[in-house]
């Protein structure tokens, strides 16, 4: 019998850096289009998420890759891979 580990699939979001005030955190702005239900026209959904950045590496404008992550914080659960 072998172990079957099955591999978990890893979210990833790309993004903009919008503020990176806070200590080894960055605001991470992700947009994506949605399709509106009744009028079938595409709208711009912005969602922000507070991502890990340990070095305090990237700053505001960078396009960025975050990958989901265990719960850092109260609010974050993303890490910041380099671009």
């Amino acid at each position: 019998m072998e172990n079957n580990k099955q591999k978990k699939n890893i979210r990833t979001k790309k993004g903009i850096v919008v503020s990176d005030k806070m200590d080894k955190t960055a605001v991470v702005a992700v947009e994506r289009l949605k399709v509106h239900s009744k009028y079938k026209k595409r709208i711009k959904i912005t969602k922000k998420y507070k991502a890990d950045n340990p070095e305090n590496k990237f700053k505001v404008g960078d396009k960025v890759t975050i990958i989901e992550s265990r719960p850092l914080s109260k609010d974050k659960r993303w890490k910041i891979i380099a671009n």
